[in-house]
């Protein structure tokens, strides 16, 4: 397989971590320059974006949100709030409809603040959580406020305590906790049982593939190739296309491309705040800028090396 910069979009396995998956890359595709978009949970399948080459420096440019289907197993404690964990204790749930326990979850729809489990990758005082809960330290953690664009309930098993639902939420989301915390407001406990990520950072589930067929391919020399271009990860952002070679060369030497005031303020979706996808005319992308504050320049920010 010809390694190009873009985005693989693995479907990561149970048991194998994330960094697991960038080591793979790297010896499949014989790049050192690989990173993934977001730590996905060794027990946890699905949605893993990879970045390959130059698209590393874009992977703060994605869009943020992450999108799960999980079941939540109710009774339930565990040191690490999931069902692998240490039982610490043990209560019976209540015996609830659909509908009710539906209302019960409004209270995690929008924007909330949770405590992230103590076996996170969170830093206390300079140290990850879940290295101090190893060593069985007491320490806190203080709640972090998130927003659950969605959250569906699709099935509630009474009879096993389990709950499964679909979650669409912001970056830094731990669904762990979610699980914990919907125990507790029904008077119980609850821990997640099993997850699935099957979108994240724009890229779905249905766009993603194995390392085994990577593996596959490398083996039988076919010339398939699985890389999403990076432009193609960028869809979302606003775009401007430099149009003579005197701005392609003042963007490349990192100097800001003078524009008409009445451009930007007649199109809405361009703000100082927002990323610019900067492109030419043969729609080969050329980095990220912002514009500055009265609108009459774009000032590179990011700057893709001239091929």
């Amino acid at each position: 397989m010809e390694t190009k910069d873009g985005f693989l979009v693995i479907n990561k396995d149970k048991g194998c971590t994330s960094h697991d998956c960038v080591k793979q890359i790297r010896k499949l595709l014989n790049t050192k320059k690989v990173g993934h978009t977001g730590t996905l949970d060794p027990e946890v399948i699905g949605t893993l974006p990879i970045a390959i080459g130059s698209a590393t420096r874009f992977i703060q440019y994605l869009p943020q949100g992450k999108t799960y289907v999980g079941q939540i197993k109710l009774g339930i404690r565990t040191n690490t709030d999931d069902i692998h964990g240490e039982i610490i204790n043990q209560k019976n749930w209540p015996k609830i409809s659909a509908e009710k326990l539906d209302q019960y979850l409004n209270r995690f729809r929008g924007i909330i603040k949770q405590i992230p489990p103590k076996v996170s990758s969170v830093h206390v005082n300079g140290e990850r959580a879940y290295t101090k809960s190893f060593r069985n330290e007491n320490f806190e953690l203080a709640p972090r406020e998130v927003k659950i664009d969605e959250l569906i309930l699709m099935k509630w098993d009474q009879i096993n305590g389990i709950i499964e639902i679909k979650i669409k939420c912001s970056a830094g989301t731990y669904i762990r906790s979610i699980a914990r915390d919907i125990g507790e407001i029904l008077n119980t406990e609850g821990c997640l049982l099993q997850l699935k990520r099957i979108s994240a950072c724009g890229f779905d589930e249905q766009n993603s593939i194995k390392i085994s067929d990577i593996e596959k391919e490398k083996r039988g020399g076919e010339s398939k190739n699985f890389i999403i271009p990076t432009i193609s990860a960028l869809n979302h952002i606003s775009t401007f296309i430099l149009s003579n070679e005197e701005q392609i060369n003042f963007w490349q030497t990192g100097r800001a491309i003078k524009v008409d005031n009445n451009y930007f303020q007649e199109r809405k979706s361009f703000d100082h705040k927002k990323p610019i996808k900067v492109i030419d005319k043969k729609q080969t992308l050329l980095g990220i800028g912002f514009l500055n504050k009265d609108q009459s320049s774009i000032n590179p920010k990011l700057v893709l090396n001239a091929k």
